[in-house]
């Protein structure tokens, strides 16, 4: 019983013990966070009540932005924007989206046609999509992805369909 009382209190004593050392090194953690939150270029504003100049979603995971709009043939129209939402020049982007259900999903690729990128095939009907957008802003970039659910259906709130929407319902 005695050694048992003393394994007890050996094991108690260990987790006091380290308890401080296991908070400081999550305290790091979280300066570490701080700093790279710090370092983020979009601090200060908000994209997420932004419409595009078409009036599609603003993709913020790339820079420059870009925004998705789905056209009236149901293909998809890609611009560059500001942080405004204001089109700019097409660089050397390069775009595509996958797109539906696994088994069978939509494999879309995308050519320039003026100052946009239109992709070669068209959304078939539905109104519900998940939409995995790869971007790489120039060929020795790395890509990088936007995930959403694409909804096709009007804002009961706002003049956008829900994909885009820019109010708060």
């Amino acid at each position: 019983m005695k050694t048992k009382n003393i394994l007890l209190l050996a094991v108690s004593a260990i987790a006091l013990i380290a308890t401080p050392f296991a908070y400081a090194d999550n305290h790091g953690d979280h300066k570490e966070k701080k700093e790279e939150k710090a370092k983020d270029p979009h601090e200060g504003h908000d994209h997420g009540k932004l419409a595009g100049p078409n009036g599609g979603r603003i993709l913020t995971e790339a820079e420059p932005h870009l925004e998705f709009f789905i056209m009236k043939d149901r293909k998809v129209k890609i611009t560059v924007v500001d942080d405004h939402g204001k089109a700019l020049p097409l660089g050397e982007q390069e775009v595509s989206v996958i797109a539906g259900d696994r088994k069978n999903p939509i494999k879309m690729k995308f050519t320039k046609k003026g100052d946009s990128l239109i992709s070669d095939i068209a959304f078939p009907e539905g109104n519900d999509f998940p939409v995995v957008v790869t971007i790489k802003t120039k060929p020795d970039a790395k890509k990088v992805r936007s995930k959403f659910n694409l909804n096709l259906r009007d804002c009961p709130s706002c003049d956008y369909l829900e994909y885009a929407c820019t109010c708060d319902h």
